[in-house]
């Protein structure tokens, strides 16, 4: 998977592996060029990065699961082991339709695009750097979020009691937040 997008399991999701040279002093990679964005834009138009934030976590923590409606998110891991959750909202906020998940092992190196509309959380297996990139900068207002271990969703979690703060403890439902973010109905009138 070095140095080429790949698609992941739903549909607008891709991975790439950062490439790592590595001698007796350590190693170094690049995280990220220019051109990479102009590549990942010829697979998802518009897709240039606008902001760049550091999250570190120790073992057993657990982030998510939250979506944005207008900001898609790159993810690098530096250091540490991830088990990330996707979970696909769009059917569903469009017309009812069912939610689909993918789960996935990141390594260091691993590097993934996750679009709008795509819930995302991760577990970290050990203390856990990454480094995140997002369209947007942030501002809080298009950002929601669901139980990380609501039963719909299907994500099974390595860890049924981890770390998670208040406002992850507290999450509304997923059904709820689809019923929260879907738009009104039309119906015809004849």
């Amino acid at each position: 998977m070095n140095g080429a997008w790949q698609p992941g399991a739903l549909d607008g999701v891709w991975r790439r592996k950062l490439e790592f040279h590595a001698d007796d002093r350590g190693a170094f990679a690049e995280i990220w060029r220019e051109s990479w964005t102009e590549g990942l834009s010829s697979l998802v138009p518009g897709a240039m990065m606008r902001q760049g934030n550091l999250s570190r976590s120790h073992a057993r923590v657990l982030r998510g699961m939250h979506m944005h409606e207008r900001q898609a998110d790159l993810w690098i891991v530096l250091e540490g082991r991830a088990f990330v959750a996707l979970v696909d909202l769009r059917a569903a906020l469009a017309d009812g339709g069912p939610v689909t998940s993918e789960t996935i092992e990141a390594d260091p190196g691993e590097t993934l695009f996750l679009p709008e509309g795509i819930a995302h959380g991760f577990y970290a297996r050990e203390p856990l750097t990454l480094l995140y990139l997002v369209t947007n900068e942030y501002d809080g207002k298009d950002e929601h979020g669901f139980a990380w271990d609501d039963p719909t969703a299907g994500v099974p979690w390595p860890d049924s009691e981890p770390i998670v703060s208040a406002r992850d403890a507290e999450a509304p439902s997923l059904e709820a937040l689809v019923e929260t973010l879907r738009p009104p109905q039309q119906t015809s009138g004849r």
